[in-house]
């Protein structure tokens, strides 16, 4: 499978612009890698998961067969194997720790997070990006933790589609660190991930981007008949969480206030770095896999749901979450059984595998297309000082791994919701011949390979 995109680029050199129509070539490296995701993989692994009958987050951890003990110990042994094709560089760890009784736990419990750390090979690159499912899983009654749960699409799929692509990308060396993860407790209340992203934050891990996939193993509608294989939705927060303060904290009150109206003054309320990263997405998702629609949500999740992606925003981290177009709700959160002719449960027979491989490999892509760029230009400045019709820009280099060959000034109507030109420079500054009234701007770095950074919009300098 290989696909090229033909887009209209703009090529610059300060002041001085060429048009071009460019085509835009898929690295081999990635596009192989992609390649290697198994739809075969993925189901096993989502029928393994479902083997263990329940992975309710309170259910028995002392059976080698049976519950959420024997579930996390075997994925740990299964992400030990592929890390055994690492040359050393994936190691795998359980994150362990005791979630207190309260809400939807009801006595003190151990949880393991299993997280497996594929590290960067450019010491001077610190970046970090995250991949991650929950294996948990529920049936109607969430304290329920002794009935056949089998959690096939919820989320069985996202665990496999984690799993499988620390199969695949631990072969493969990149300078920046990738981690893999399969997480406890997102039924009970996120509680995995929650550890994960407090730790990550107390520890200044340098999260550039978290991709959460929860959901994403089902094509067909139940409610409406409607079946769709190619689009998958990627919801991403709007204000960021961490410009909501709390009300007993002035100064904290005080900077939020500011990065609100800063934010919703100049037209970004679709401009946060969540929003940036669903852009990527879109772009670099639909670039390596063919038939795939990247449906952008401007939600940080579905109405009365949650995801595991919600911590780290509250950490102050980039993140999203992806899920089917689709939802069928007689396969979620429900007890196994037939009721007027009606099949219900979350079971295996149900889940599309040739869609988890196609989601999986928009992950992958996203992710090795991340961790072989160059990390994104510091202090990304529009000037303001004087009243213009053009748009003069500034940046900085990244200040740690390797150096960009250059830039690209991203630039799109404020009414579109996708980048629409690329100016390519090799300075690192620009002045554009468009009106910063009239147009959004981002800067992102590139390599000689056309790896791209993450977009960063500008702020206003004088």
């Amino acid at each position: 499978m290989k696909k090229t995109i033909l887009s209209t680029f703009i090529f610059a050199s300060f002041n001085i612009f060429a048009f071009a129509q460019t085509t835009i070539k898929p690295d081999l490296q990635i596009s192989k890698m992609v390649d290697e995701v198994s739809a075969k993989n993925l189901e096993a692994t989502v029928r393994k998961l479902v083997s263990f009958k329940t992975r309710h987050t309170l259910s028995d951890t002392t059976s080698k067969t049976t519950g959420i003990g024997a579930a996390r110990n075997w994925i740990k042994a299964e992400m030990e194997r592929y890390a055994a094709a690492s040359g050393g560089r994936m190691k795998v760890e359980f994150d362990t720790f005791t979630q207190p009784a309260g809400g939807r736990i009801d006595k003190p419990t151990v949880l393991k997070n299993v997280l497996a750390i594929l590290k960067g090979t450019d010491p001077n690159d610190t970046r970090i990006y995250m991949v991650s499912g929950h294996y948990d899983s529920r049936v109607n009654d969430i304290m329920n933790a002794s009935s056949v749960e089998p959690g096939a699409v919820d989320d069985a799929s996202g665990t496999a589609l984690s799993m499988d692509l620390a199969r695949v990308m631990s072969r493969r060396a990149f300078p920046s660190t990738i981690i893999f993860m399969a997480v406890a407790g997102e039924e009970q209340g996120l509680n995995g991930s929650t550890n994960v992203a407090k730790r990550a934050k107390a520890e200044n891990w340098n999260i550039d981007a978290m991709l959460n996939n929860d959901i994403v193993g089902n094509t067909y509608g139940m409610e409406t008949g409607l079946k769709d294989n190619r689009s998958i939705r990627v919801f991403s927060e709007g204000v960021p969480s961490t410009a909501i303060a709390s009300k007993n904290d002035t100064l904290a009150a005080r900077r939020a206030g500011i990065a609100i109206n800063s934010l919703v003054g100049n037209g970004g309320e679709n401009d946060s770095p969540s929003r940036q990263l669903a852009r990527y997405i879109k772009e670099v998702g639909e670039r390596y896999v063919a038939q795939l629609d990247v449906k952008m949500i401007y939600r940080r999740d579905r109405f009365l749901r949650g995801g595991d992606q919600t911590p780290f925003l509250q950490q102050g981290f980039t993140a999203v979450r992806f899920t089917e177009m689709n939802e069928d709700f007689n396969r979620q959160h429900q007890d196994v059984r037939k009721e007027n002719g009606v099949d219900y449960g979350d079971v295996p027979d149900a889940a599309d595998y040739d869609y988890i491989q196609k989601i999986s490999r928009m992950n992958l892509s996203v992710l090795a297309n991340l961790a072989l760029a160059p990390a994104e230009p510091q202090n990304v400045g529009v000037i303001t000082s004087g009243l213009t019709n053009k748009t003069a820009l500034k940046w900085e280099a990244p200040k740690t791994g390797k150096k960009p060959a250059g830039y690209y000034v991203l630039m799109r109507e404020t009414i579109s919701p996708y980048w629409e030109k690329k100016f390519y420079v090799t300075d690192t500054q620009a002045t554009m011949d468009y009106s910063k009234d009239n147009y959004f701007f981002a800067v992102q770095s590139v390599d000689e390979q056309g790896h791209e950074s993450l977009p960063v919009v500008p702020k206003p300098i004088r």
